[in-house]
C-alpha cells in the first residue's frame, strides 16, 4: 500500500494593530440556545455565547486558547466552566483577559456536571485508551448535550457504540480524532482555528454567514482563512474528524446549518474513501437543504497510483469506484451542490455564490468591530525581549537548568566520576568551593562523630515520643531538631565566636574565662555532664587527634586546650566537650586552608554554618530513632508517675 501525506498549508500572517478601546458587543443572532429535537440529533444550533464546556483531561495550552477566544469575543463568561482530573480536585489558575481566574477541578465526571449543571458540552482530552469509557459516561449525564473527542486511534466497535447511544439519547459526538469546532464570535472547542493571530485574520471573532463542515480540522483552518476572504466569515464551523466511522457526520451538520437562519450558504470540504459524502447528496435531492452548498472532494490525485492509497486520515483511502474523490464530486454537482473543477478554484465558486447572495438581498452586511488586544503572557514577552521581570530567588550553590545537576557549577557526574563523598557536597553547596580533601574528611568524621548520643538526650527523647504517638518521619525528626540551641548541640558557632575572638584580642585563658563570667555567660564548649577531666570525650579526642595530623595549623585548638587546663583547675567536669572541639578546629580548618579571608570567616561563623554541621549530623541519628521505635511498633510514650516531683 502506497502512504500519501497530505500536508495542510498554514498561511504566515503578519500581526495586525488593534486599538486598546473595546465596546463589548452583543450579537442577539449569536446568543440563541441550541436547539435539539427529538429526532436522532440536534436540528439546529449546539453553540452560543453563553455555552460552557467541562474540560476532561487537563491540557493548559487549549484551555488557555478557549479563554483567549472569549475574551476576544467580549464574553463575560468563561467558556470553561470546570476541569475534570481524575483523582485531582482544587483550582486551576488560568488567565481571562487580563484577570487570573481559578477554574476548578474536579475529580470525576458525575461530581463536575453536578457542580456544573449548565455546562452541557464535553470536550475530551483523554488518550485513545481511555476516550471512549469517559465519553460514554459524559454521554450519560443528562446535563451533558456534546461531546468532543479529541484522540485518534479509537477503537472503531467504541466508536460504534458511542454513536448509537448519542443518536438513541438525542446528542451530539464530534470525532473522534477531531479538532473540535467553532461558532465564531461564541465559542470554540480547544485548539480549533489554532492561534489568536489566525482567528483575528479568519474574523471568527464575530459572525459571518457561512456554515461550514470537513473532516480535516488542518484543512479547517485553511478554509476559514479562504472563507474570510471572500465572503463576511463563518458563522459555524465543525471538523467530524478523520476516522472511518465519525460520530457526526457531513450530511449531519449540513442539515443543522440548513435550519439555521444566520447560515446563509454552506460550505463542505470532504475527502475520498467511505461514502458519507452520499448522504449529503440524497438530502439535496431530497430537497431537505434549500441553501447554496459549495462542495469539494479531496484525493482526485488518487487516480494516479496503480494500487489503493492510504492518505492521512484513517477514512481516506482510495476503495471501489464510488469512493473516489471524482465519483463523489460528480454526485455531489448532479444533486445540486456548486462544484469546482479543482480545488484551486474552491475560492472562486465560494465567493460567487456568496455575491449572489449579496445582491440578492439576502445577506446583511456584517458590522466589522474592532477585537480587543490579547494580553501577551510573560515568558512570551520576555523570549521577544519585549520586557524584562525582575527574579523572585537568587541562587548561587546550584543550577538544574542544563542538562544534568550542578552544585557550585560542578556537574553531577562528575562529583560521581571522581569520587567525591559528603564532605565533597558539603564544601559545595555550603562553602561553594572545592575544599582539599583533609577539611572533606573532617566534615565527615564530624557527621559520623555527631549523628547520634543515644536516646537519652532531649532531641533523640523528643523524636522517639514523637515516633511512639504515631507521628511521621518528618513530624518525629523536627520534633527532635527543634531542641537544638544553646543548651543541646547548637553551642558549635557559640564556641567558636567566643573563642576567636578571645584568641584575636589575645587574651590569656584565666582574662577570658574571667571575664565571661563578669558577664553571666557560661563557656560555650567547655563543661560536660558526664565526662570529666579523667574521662574525657573520646570523640573530641578523635577529633584533635586528626587535626593534629592533617591540618596546617591548630591554633584556635591549642588554645581551647589551654582554656580547658584552667576550667579543670576549677571544676573537674569543665572538660572541652565535642561543641567546642568542633567550633574552634573549624575555625583552624577555615583559617590554616588558605581558601577563606577573615571577612568570610566572620560571615561563616555569624550565619550559622557550624551549628547546621550539628543538625545535619543528628538528623541521622533521629531518623535512626524513629525507624527503631517504629520497627518496634512501640507503643503511646506515656512518663511515669514516679518519675514526676508533684509540689504546690
Amino acid at each position: 500500500m502506497i502512504i500519501v501525506t497530505l500536508v495542510t498549508l498554514y498561511i504566515t500572517l503578519s500581526p495586525h494593530l488593534f486599538c486598546n478601546n473595546f465596546i463589548a458587543h452583543r450579537l442577539a443572532d449569536s446568543q440563541q440556545p441550541p436547539t435539539y429535537s427529538g429526532s436522532t440529533m440536534a436540528t439546529g444550533q449546539i453553540f452560543s455565547r453563553t455555552t460552557q464546556a467541562l474540560f476532561y483531561n487537563y491540557k493548559q495550552l487549549p484551555v488557555q486558547r478557549m479563554l483567549d477566544f472569549d475574551f476576544l469575543c467580549g464574553r463575560e463568561t468563561p467558556s470553561v466552566a470546570g476541569i475534570i482530573n481524575p483523582g485531582a480536585e482544587g483550582f486551576q489558575k488560568l488567565f481571562f483577559g487580563q484577570e487570573e481566574i481559578a477554574i476548578p477541578v474536579h475529580s470525576s465526571i458525575e461530581s463536575a456536571c453536578a457542580a456544573h449543571p449548565t455546562a452541557d458540552v464535553f470536550i475530551n482530552f483523554a488518550s485513545f485508551r481511555s476516550a471512549a469509557a469517559s465519553s460514554k459516561l459524559a454521554l450519560k449525564q443528562p446535563t451533558i448535550r456534546v461531546v468532543a473527542i479529541i484522540a485518534e486511534g479509537v477503537p472503531e466497535l467504541d466508536t460504534k457504540e458511542l454513536i448509537s447511544y448519542a443518536r438513541l439519547n438525542n446528542k451530539v459526538v464530534i470525532g473522534p480524532a477531531t479538532v473540535g469546532g467553532i461558532q465564531a464570535g461564541a465559542f470554540k472547542i480547544g485548539d480549533t482555528a489554532g492561534t489568536i493571530d489566525n482567528i483575528i485574520q479568519c474574523k471568527l471573532y464575530r459572525p459571518g454567514s457561512v456554515g461550514f463542515v470537513s473532516k480535516s480540522g488542518g484543512m479547517s483552518n485553511e478554509m476559514y482563512n479562504t472563507i474570510a476572504r471572500v465572503t463576511d466569515g463563518i458563522y459555524e464551523g465543525i471538523a467530524i474528524g478523520g476516522d472511518v466511522f465519525p460520530g457526526s457526520t457531513l450530511s449531519d451538520h449540513v442539515l443543522r446549518f440548513n435550519n439555521i437562519p444566520q447560515i446563509k450558504m454552506i460550505v463542505v470540504l470532504g475527502e475520498l474513501g467511505g461514502r458519507d459524502e452520499y448522504s449529503l447528496v440524497e438530502a439535496l435531492k431530497s430537497g431537505k437543504i434549500n441553501k447554496p452548498v459549495c462542495a469539494w472532494v479531496s484525493g482526485t490525485c488518487a487516480r494516479l497510483f496503480k494500487s489503493e492509497v492510504q492518505f492521512g486520515h484513517a477514512g481516506a483511502k482510495s476503495g471501489g469506484v464510488m469512493e473516489s474523490a471524482q465519483a463523489k464530486n460528480k454526485a455531489l454537482k448532479d444533486a445540486g451542490a456548486v462544484v469546482p473543477t479543482s480545488y484551486e478554484a474552491f475560492e472562486s465558486v465560494i465567493k460567487e455564490t456568496f455575491e449572489k447572495l449579496a445582491e440578492g438581498g439576502k445577506i446583511t452586511p456584517v458590522k466589522e468591530i474592532t477585537p480587543p488586544q490579547i494580553p501577551e503572557d510573560l515568558n512570551s514577552a520576555i523570549k521577544s525581549g519585549k520586557v524584562r521581570a525582575p527574579t523572585h530567588i537568587i541562587s548561587t550553590i546550584s543550577d538544574d537548568r542544563g542538562e544534568e545537576p550542578c552544585y557550585a557549577g560542578v556537574p553531577m557526574s562528575t562529583i560521581v566520576e571522581k569520587g567525591m563523598g559528603v564532605g565533597d557536597v558539603i564544601s559545595l553547596l555550603w562553602f561553594k568551593r572545592s575544599l582539599p580533601r583533609y577539611c572533606t574528611q573532617f566534615i565527615e568524621i564530624c557527621v559520623m562523630l555527631c549523628a547520634d548520643h543515644g536516646p537519652c538526650v532531649s532531641g533523640a527523647h523528643n523524636t522517639i515520643v514523637t515516633a511512639r504517638a504515631g507521628k511521621d518521619l518528618v513530624s518525629s525528626l523536627v520534633s527532635g531538631l527543634l531542641t537544638i540551641g544553646p543548651r543541646f548541640g547548637g553551642a558549635v558557632d557559640d564556641a567558636a565566636r567566643y573563642f576567636k575572638d578571645a584568641y584575636d584580642r589575645k587574651l590569656s585563658p584565666y582574662e577570658f574565662v574571667e571575664g565571661m563570667k563578669k558577664k553571666g555567660i557560661r563557656v560555650p564548649g567547655i563543661g560536660h555532664r558526664i565526662k570529666r577531666g579523667d574521662n574525657r570525650d573520646k570523640r573530641v579526642e578523635l577529633l584533635q587527634l586528626f587535626a593534629r595530623t592533617h591540618f596546617p595549623s591548630t591554633k584556635y585548638m591549642e588554645y581551647a586546650v589551654e582554656v580547658e587546663t584552667y576550667t579543670l583547675s576549677k571544676a573537674n567536669n569543665l572538660v572541652m566537650n565535642v561543641d567546642g572541639a568542633i567550633g574552634t578546629l573549624f575555625l583552624d580548618l577555615l583559617a590554616g586552608s588558605g581558601m577563606f579571608s577573615k571577612q568570610e570567616i566572620d560571615e561563616i561563623v555569624s550565619i550559622g554554618y557550624l551549628n547546621g554541621l550539628f543538625v545535619l549530623a543528628r538528623s541521622i541519628g533521629l531518623i535512626g530513632h524513629t525507624f527503631d521505635q517504629k520497627r518496634l511498633k512501640q507503643p503511646l510514650y506515656r512518663h511515669p508517675w514516679e518519675d514526676v516531683l508533684y509540689t504546690k
